[in-house]
Parts: structure tokens; sequence; C-alpha cells
């Protein structure tokens, strides 16, 4: 049984999985720090950050396995081999991927593995982008004149489903549409237009308010204000690419008020100028 003290001192053939938040070294963990202290190796993703990747002790060993939508990247059973490969080694292995580990990171997946290895684990959470992104736009994922309840989903399938798209077959959207007042998505840019459409098929407004969130929580952060009606022209003409996170509902409009991080505000007018092409 694990105890706190896992992180300060990780044992041989161990692994710990953790999440390093979306971006901004100050929503880091005391945890997950003092796992980048202790541990030998170090796996990590293309969405930790570098401010982060900064604080890793030049003694640690880094597998770089990050995947981006794409691109060509490595696959998650050859993921899972090299955290059972590195643990049976004898390695103090630390996963680190962005955001919440268990958050639309596969985190449950790995852990699986590596129980079913009787390979020991433990688990540090992370700052997800879902809630942090929208906070550093200004935009309060639950306000009690908006909202009771907040749907967090993802906006991309993977596999390519049998119509040949990448849109969650298993989420109703009409349903959810009409079920919650605010949703935040996660790898949601690429399928908005057709998930805006759907949701505008189930009853919601085409002028409810979008927010897609580029960056999110570092000096890169960038932030667009679209509606449902509108989003798939605006991501077409500003281009907008991943990684976004995508607010839906009337607790956007809060960002006129609550805006305290300077980020970028794009609009169609200066998108072409300000977009960074950053991945």
């Amino acid at each position: 049984m694990h105890t706190v003290d896992t992180y300060t001192s990780m044992a041989p053939g161990s692994v710990i999985l953790a999440g390093s938040g979306p971006g901004d070294p100050n929503l880091l963990t005391l945890g997950v720090y003092k796992a980048l202290q202790a541990c030998d190796t170090l796996v990590y993703d293309a969405l930790v950050s570098p401010e982060i990747m900064a604080l890793v002790p030049a003694s640690v060993e880094q597998h770089f396995v990050g995947k981006r939508g794409g691109h060509p990247s490595i696959g998650q059973e050859a993921i899972n081999a090299i955290l059972v490969q590195l643990a049976k080694a004898g390695k103090k292995v630390l996963r680190l991927k962005g955001g919440d580990p268990f958050v639309f990171g596969r985190g449950g997946e790995e852990a699986y593995c590596l129980s079913c290895e009787g390979i020991p684990f433990s688990i540090i959470p992370g700052v997800t982008a879902g809630v942090a992104g929208p906070a550093y736009a200004g935009i309060p994922i639950t306000h009690r004149d908006v909202n009771a309840n907040v749907a967090f989903l993802t906006g991309h399938e993977s596999p390519t489903n049998a119509a040949g798209e990448t849109v969650p077959t298993t989420v109703d959207w009409e349903s959810v549409g009409a079920a919650f007042p605010v949703i935040v998505l996660y790898m949601g840019v690429k399928n908005l237009p057709t998930i805006a459409k759907r949701l505008i098929a189930g009853g919601r407004s085409g002028e409810t308010p979008v927010a897609l969130i580029r960056w999110a929580t570092t000096p890169r952060q960038q932030t667009m204000i679209t509606t449902l009606n509108r989003a798939a022209d605006d991501i077409s003409e500003c281009k907008i690419k991943p990684p976004s996170i995508v607010v839906i509902g009337e607790v956007v409009n809060y960002r006129d008020h609550l805006s305290w991080f300077a980020d970028d505000t794009l609009t169609r007018d200066n998108c072409k100028n300000k977009l960074r092409d950053d991945e």
C-alpha cells in the first residue's frame, strides 16, 4: 500500500502516473514536483509544457511518447510496453501527462496494464485543462445564474468510426445539448462544426456563445469567442488548431467582466496576424 511518502522515495521497479496540469508550472502539484526530483526515468507527453520540463533534473533519463492528432506518433500499446519494460528493468518511472491522467488521458489504460503485469504503481492527479483553461480565460464553468450542472466530453473518437468520422458515436449530442447548460469539450476543435449542428438540431440556440481556448494557461494562450452558428466558419477562417478547450454556454459571456489573464483575443479580423502556428 502506498503512502504520500511514495512521491519522495520511489521504489525501483515502480511507476507513478501523474498529471502535469495544462501548462502553467504554477499549477503543478507538490506531489508531481517531488516525483520529478525522485524518479530516475521520465516518460512524458507532448502537452507537458517546456516550463515544466525545465524542472526535470539533468540526471533523469527521458522518453518522449507524445501523441498529437495528424502527426506520426507512438501507439498506446507501445507506450504501455515501454512502461512495463522500464519498470521491470528496475527503474523508478514517472509517467507524466498533460492535465489529469484519468481525464481523457488514457491513464486508466496504462494503470490497468501495469496492474496486469504486477508492477506497483500510484496516481498523482493533475489540474485538468477543462477547468483551468476556462478559468484563465475568465470563464466560470459554473455560475448560479446559469447552470447547476456541466458536461465534460471528448469531441474526438479514435479510431475512425464506421461512418468514417471521429465524432464520438457513444454521445447523444442532441440530448446533451438539451440537458446541460454548459458543455466543456476536450479535443473538440476538428469536430466542433458537426457537434454544433447536432446540438442545434437538439434544440440548442444557434446564438449560444462558444469559447475556444488555445494553449490554455501558458504565455501562448489565445481565446476566440463565437457562437454555435458561427463556430464552423470562424474555425475555418482563423485556422484554429489543437490544443484547444471548447466551452459552450452562457457562462462564456462572463469573460467580458472576468478576463484577468493576459491572453490574445482572436476575432476574424485579427486572427491572421495573431494566430501562432506553434504546435
